[in-house]
């Protein structure tokens, strides 16, 4: 069956749909119930069938594809590659599975993890699926109160944590920040397995409370720890995402419909068969790392490669490098990383042999036409965008070339990927909106398989949060969409994201998509600042391509003519900043609302997970000068 044909009897036929789907994975107890859905907004998918997401990415592995590469952990910051097999991982597992166990970590115990992307990263992960413990990855690097907060949440039995993490040569020592945030925190664990990569000779440790992980390992190395067995709807994992009151939320994913949803994703959307490679670019600490630098790929007995470091160095040609090398047929990044990559010399683009290259997927932000175009251009290549959350778990809208490969839209992520079912609807009066016109992207429940199922210990801020903004029971994605004609979905930015100008609402995406098709500027971001006339105006940041910086002014009233020409005066920004680098975090999403507060003088919020410091501060000074065009000075 073609695309429309699956997607209808996934959402009109869920759980004949689903219990196909379910023999994708190895199941010790077969489900009694495909779909419990009579508590709404919460839903059971395979009830009654226990499984594990280790023995489903490890050891059914091992008979078939033991000597194939499941892991090929690469670090350009220390120039060490590792490639493991499934064989080896399996007896790494094993050994980190018995240190578990040996420091008192059981059964639905909680363990947090502060690693940057190494094996043991992967290691960590599997061992706690392994044992049926519940894995809280941290992003390496979060500032202590951000880590204490989810400490306190999660209330962990362990803590598993780096020595150091390196970014462009620069050592950041991962301990100080532990210790400061169990200092600070209500619920520290017992104790602290530490991974020490020697990057840090000064790491002091604490008697009784740090543990040495390499010690334990040599313990453990012949050790054979038996699966634990859960049933599906177990959490598998915490993975903790903002909040609109600060605290953050603790979203809880499953064990069975988890790993059904990746099987069946990494055929029908990456195209990715047994044996296949795929490079995913995204941090472990993230829902994408989570999916498709670990569980994804393993599930579907493929070769990851998982990387460390920064996609221009040793030079910006790594990642082509790494897919000729390991013949990776798909590739997973973020449109913020490959406009890094715009910004070099074309000429990376065609250094390496990229034949068994056939898919580049993008997510975590709309995909703008420009790079789009670059890298379609430059590579030759099927760039595919897909849109999903934190929350999904897996791509809610994309393209599927291992099912049928729909035309690409530039700037669609496509349609509703298995069990979605989305509408477009008004904001205020919760109706559908025709084709072309702008609503709120929700989804129908029940949510498919691989969603999270609620909120950690939190069941009413799950509803409250996801499903309590209209009459009807819908799941709000909070995002602005437009569905076109031929069914194809644009995501038009958040919905807390729309300047009101003089009573007319703007997406500040749409004037973004504008600025971006001038060839000069690289990267752009638009906030909606206070104004005494208009009550919002737009404000322009952009940096420029290599070549034309001495030329910004010029650049900046070219950026203002094309948002007039493209979106009409009323869209005019009020004033555009040219500047070296936008403030991001790690993850490489842009820090809207910390521009938007230094405009406006205010408090630029959390900036834990800042990735330069030195952006923000060249922020401030380029507004205490003023704007290369427009009126408005800070």
């Amino acid at each position: 069956m073609g695309y429309e044909e699956t997607w209808r009897r996934s959402v009109d036929e869920p759980e004949a749909f689903w219990a196909e789907q379910a023999t994708l994975i190895d199941w010790h107890t077969p489900p009694r119930t495909i779909l419990d859905d009579a508590n709404p907004p919460f839903r059971r998918w395979f009830v009654g069938g226990t499984t594990n997401l280790c023995h489903n990415a490890v050891d059914r592995h091992l008979r078939v594809r033991g000597d194939q590469l499941a892991i090929v952990a690469v670090s350009t910051e220390t120039n060490v590659t590792r490639e493991i097999s499934y064989r080896e991982l399996h007896r790494e597992v094993n050994a980190f599975a018995a240190t578990l166990v040996e420091l008192g970590v059981g059964k639905g115990d909680r363990v947090v993890i502060y690693l940057p992307n190494v094996a043991e990263a992967v290691f960590a992960m599997l061992a706690c699926a392994r044992i049926g413990a519940i894995h809280s990855v941290v992003f390496g690097g979060f500032a202590a109160h951000n880590l204490a907060l989810r400490i306190d949440d999660a209330e962990p039995k362990l803590l598993v944590c780096a020595d150091a993490g390196m970014r462009g040569g620069k050592v950041i020592p991962y301990k100080p920040l532990v210790d400061a945030a169990l200092d600070e925190s209500r619920c520290p664990p017992p104790h602290v397995l530490i991974v020490d990569r020697g990057l840090d000779p000064g790491m002091k440790t604490r008697p009784g409370r740090d543990v040495d992980y390499a010690s334990l390992r040599e313990r453990h190395l012949d050790a054979t720890v038996p699966i634990v067995w859960l049933e599906s709807n177990e959490p598998s994992y915490l993975l903790y995402t903002s909040g609109t009151t600060g605290r953050p939320k603790g979203v809880q994913r499953d064990v069975g419909g988890y790993a059904v949803a990746l099987a069946l994703s990494m055929t029908a959307i990456f195209d990715l068969p047994p044996g296949q490679t795929i490079l995913c670019t995204s941090d472990v600490g993230w829902a994408v790392g989570h999916s498709y630098n670990v569980y994804g790929p393993l599930i579907g007995g493929c070769t990851a490669i998982l990387y460390e470091g920064l996609p221009t160095h040793p030079d910006p040609g790594i990642w082509w490098r790494l897919c000729e090398t390991y013949g990776a047929r798909t590739m997973f990044s973020s449109p913020t990383a490959l406009r890094i990559l715009k910004k070099q010399d074309e000429a990376w683009l065609k250094k390496h042999d990229l034949s068994a290259l056939k898919w580049i997927f993008v997510a975590g932000e709309p995909l703008d036409r420009p790079t789009y175009d670059w890298l379609t251009q430059g590579t030759g290549k099927t760039v595919i965008d897909n849109y999903w959350q934190t929350e999904t778990g897996w791509p809610a809208l994309s393209l599927m070339p291992g099912l049928d490969l729909k035309p690409v839209k530039p700037g669609s992520p496509g349609f509703p990927t298995f069990g979605y079912r989305m509408r477009v609807i008004d904001e205020a009066t919760g109706e559908d909106k025709a084709p072309g016109e702008k609503g709120v992207l929700v989804i129908e429940p029940p949510l498919p398989p691989g969603c999270l199922g609620t909120i950690w210990r939190d069941d009413e801020r799950y509803v409250r949060s996801y499903f309590g903004h209209f009459k009807e029971l819908l799941y709000s994605s909070l995002d602005w969409a437009v569905r076109d004609a031929d069914g194809y979905v644009f995501i038009l930015g958040r919905t807390d994201d729309v300047i009101n100008v003089a009573g007319h609402r703007l997406g500040t995406r749409e004037i973004e998509e504008s600025v971006a098709t001038l060839g000069a500027v690289a990267e752009v971001a638009v906030v909606g600042v206070a104004d005494e006339l208009k009550g919002q105006v737009p404000v322009v940041f952009a940096t420029l391509r290599q070549g034309v910086a001495d030329h910004p002014v010029d650049v900046a009233h070219a950026m203002e003519r094309r948002v007039v020409e493209l979106l009409g005066g009323l869209a005019r920004p009020a004033c555009v900043y040219v500047v070296a680098a936008l403030p991001k975090t790690r993850s490489g999403k842009l820090l809207r609302r910390s521009l938007q507060a230094l405009v406006q003088g205010s408090d630029p919020g959390d900036l834990s997970t800042l990735d330069d410091p030195g952006a923000l501060e060249e922020i401030r000074r380029v507004l205490v000068r003023g704007p290369h065009c427009g009126a408005r000075r800070a």
